[in-house]
């Protein structure tokens, strides 16, 4: 092989890789969705909801979509005088597509219907797929505190860690399962949003006994 041949080649590749890295980029910046690739480290506590919405904020930003504003799926309950939020009131009116492109729910009614949320397309904001039922660890709990229909729970019984601020033994948080795998069948054991209570409080260790790891559903408010 010439010289001026393997330049050639080699150029040719790296003009390749320019554009599969321009293509990606490209992608995550029209990212509109995501499951966060990681807590915070204190189980269900963020500081409370506007923490949650940092945090969402923070990882879109390092994936290169931090130009939107991003809401953490989160509903919270009436407390204190003030009102319950419900976290479908809070995520804009979509559509919404994952880092690669694919549109996951057309509006907050498809969202809430007949969605196109599975493992494959439930992606972090790296793109990546998450750990769901058969892998280790199993990390399928995200935290909403929502009812099936992205409403808040009445006050009462805690589905959000009080209002996500706890993160100990004390509490509970609604979670959903990103991958639409539990146990069986039933609506609630394949439900995205609104599963089950987490078991044994708010912290990151009681989060991973039941297949969770303190992770979020993010979306582009706008």
């Amino acid at each position: 092989m010439t010289m001026k041949r393997s330049v050639g080649m080699k150029l040719a590749l790296a003009g390749a890789l320019l554009l599969v890295g321009a293509q990606a980029g490209a992608q995550q910046g029209a990212m509109s969705f995501f499951v966060t690739s990681t807590g915070n480290g204190k189980g269900a506590d963020f500081g409370g909801i506007d923490g949650a919405d940092r945090h969402c904020q923070t990882l879109a930003a390092a994936a290169g979509a931090g130009s939107k504003a991003w809401r953490a799926y989160l509903s919270t309950q009436a407390a204190g005088g003030k009102p319950a939020i419900n976290a479908r009131d809070r995520i804009g009116a979509g559509p919404w597509q994952n880092a690669k492109g694919v549109v996951i729910a057309a509006s907050v009614a498809a969202l809430h219907g007949e969605n196109n949320l599975t493992k494959e397309t439930a992606l972090n904001e790296k793109g990546e797929v998450v750990n769901g039922r058969g892998d280790t660890p199993n990390q399928h709990d995200v935290l909403t505190g929502s009812q099936a229909d992205g409403t808040a729970f009445a006050a009462g019984d805690d589905r959000t860690c009080g209002n996500w601020t706890k993160g100990a033994a004390e509490g509970a948080a609604m979670v959903g399962h990103h991958d639409r795998r539990g146990l069986d069948n039933s609506a609630p054991a394949i439900s995205w949003n609104s599963s089950h209570p987490s078991r044994g409080g708010c912290s990151l260790d009681a989060l991973k006994g039941s297949g969770g790891a303190g992770l979020l559903y993010c979306f582009a408010e706008k």
